[in-house]
Parts: structure tokens; sequence; C-alpha cells
């Protein structure tokens, strides 16, 4: 699976086409909006939904975390979907696999579950986390702006339009990083796109058929 290495707020960093940024001073593996859960939520509520959806995104999380061998994972807020149901379990299961590794949490407006179900999964929650000059917050509204430091954020979900021949058109996933705050793509394939309109200078990543396309 692609990625690229990028230079940015004097940090290094892997932007990979697995919809996982690794940061390499930290050792850290960063995603978002996983919203493990939702899929099994819609089906309780008589809603048609392939039930392998958490299945495929783990595995997909599962070979970035054997690439780059991260010491923490960070999650940028909206882990689970809602309430617990089969699916946590499943991760529980599945969770084992990495005994070592830190899960950190940055509270998203879906992470509604009790503290005792994020602890019994051995996760960390945050409601905002900084490292060095960056700082993690679920959705990059609720950060004050400040010259301090750099804000990474998820939520929105980012995607871009590509335009081709014959007025073809395709929105797809990306990584942007704006003046003031970054934004990941959302992690799991069971989510909508908000497009971005970047301005000139500001880096986009566009995820395509597990390739890195820099815009800009």
């Amino acid at each position: 699976m692609e990625d690229i290495s990028f230079h940015f707020r004097e940090q290094h960093w892997r932007v990979s086409a697995g919809k996982g940024l690794y940061w390499e001073e930290e050792r850290a593996l960063i995603v978002s909006d996983l919203h493990l859960g939702k899929s099994a939520h819609f089906r309780k509520a008589g809603i048609a939904i392939p039930g392998n959806i958490v299945q495929e995104d783990l595995f997909c999380l599962q070979q970035l975390i054997v690439r780059y061998n991260p010491e923490k994972l960070i999650i940028v807020g909206d882990m689970f979907h809602s309430v617990a149901n089969n699916e946590v379990n499943y991760f529980k299961l599945w969770r084992r696999q990495f005994p070592q590794l830190q899960f950190d949490l940055i509270t998203g407006n879906h992470d509604i579950m009790g503290e005792s179900v994020y602890q019994d999964l051995e996760i960390r929650q945050y409601d905002s986390l900084r490292l060095h000059n960056i700082h993690f917050v679920h959705d990059a509204a609720d950060a004050p702006p400040s010259k301090a430091y750099y804000v990474l954020s998820g939520h929105i979900h980012p995607g871009v339009r590509m335009n081709g021949y014959g007025r073809q058109s395709l929105r797809l996933p990306c990584f942007y990083f704006g003046q003031q705050y970054a934004v990941l793509p959302a992690f799991s394939h069971f989510t909508g796109m908000f497009t971005i309109e970047p301005q000139a200078g500001e880096p986009v990543f566009v995820l395509a058929e597990k390739k890195v396309i820099k815009m800009q």
C-alpha cells in the first residue's frame, strides 16, 4: 500500500493510502472516524447493511499497525458509532493481537459509551490531546486558533471532486492540511464525504485505489 513522506510543521509524517497518518517522531499511527458498530446499529434498526464492514475496516487497520509498528494508536474521534453492540465485542477480541499498543481516543460526538466500556477495551480517553506542537481534537471548530500549536482533526470526512473527460466526476477521500488545521479522512468505508475546496498552497493528499496523489 503506497505512502508518501511529508515534512510539515517541523515534523515528519507518512501519508498512507490506507487512510492512516504515521508520525515518525512520536512513533504514532493516527486515524479518525472508524465508526465501529455503525453497521450493527443500522441493522438493528431494520436497515439491510452488509455484516462484514467492521471486519474489513479492522483488517485494514491491522495492516497499517503491522507495517508501521507504532508505539501508540491515536484515534481522532468517533472510534465507535453509538452504544455497545456485537461489533464492539468483536473489536475487543481483535484488540488482543496488540497488547503492547497504546490506544488513545480523542472523544468524538459519536463516542457515547460509558467510561467503563472504554476501560475494559484498554482505551485511554481525552477531550483533546497535545503532543509537541500538534493539538488533537475531533472537530477543528472546537479548538481556538493559536500560533502555539497546529490542530489535527477529523469529523467532517473530507473528500475532493476529481473531474475527468466527458464531464465525468468522482469524489475521493483525502487528507487536508490547511493553514490552521488538518483533517483526516474517515477510516470507515461506511461513511459519506464532505467536499472541501482547498486554498492555494494548502497540501491535499487524494486517496485512489491504494495510491496517494499529492494535489498541491
